[in-house]
């Protein structure tokens, strides 16, 4: 299975990105697809996860500003986030998980002005 995430970028604090991952490869149904980050000297974190029947989690840092989707059909997973903030500056790696525990390979998104 590879994870392929695209949407990263600049932006400026308020500002949206929008970020997708989709799996491809052997086909499995996920339990659970979703978002971790990784900013300059931490650990990675998890930001955003939604299992199977649509349930959500989030980190408390970006509740209410940024919304996980999935497209089960697809096997992709979405990560809209709004309102910004230079503190959501990191490498964003999508996840996806069966009994294995799939990665993809992160994008940068950098919040500054």
């Amino acid at each position: 299975v590879q994870l392929q995430a695209y949407g990263g970028g600049l932006v400026q604090p308020g500002g949206s990105l929008r970020l997708s991952c989709a799996a491809s490869g052997r086909r499995f149904s996920f339990n659970s697809m979703g978002w971790y980050r990784q900013a300059p000297g931490k650990q990675r974190e998890l930001v955003a996860t939604v299992g199977r029947g649509g349930t959500t989690t989030y980190s408390d840092s970006v509740k209410g500003r940024f919304t996980v989707s999935r497209d089960s059909a697809k096997n992709t997973v979405y990560l809209q986030m709004n309102s910004l903030k230079p503190e959501d500056t990191g490498v964003y790696y999508c996840n996806a998980q069966t009994a294995l525990n799939f990665w993809g390979q992160g994008t940068q998104v950098t919040v500054s002005s």
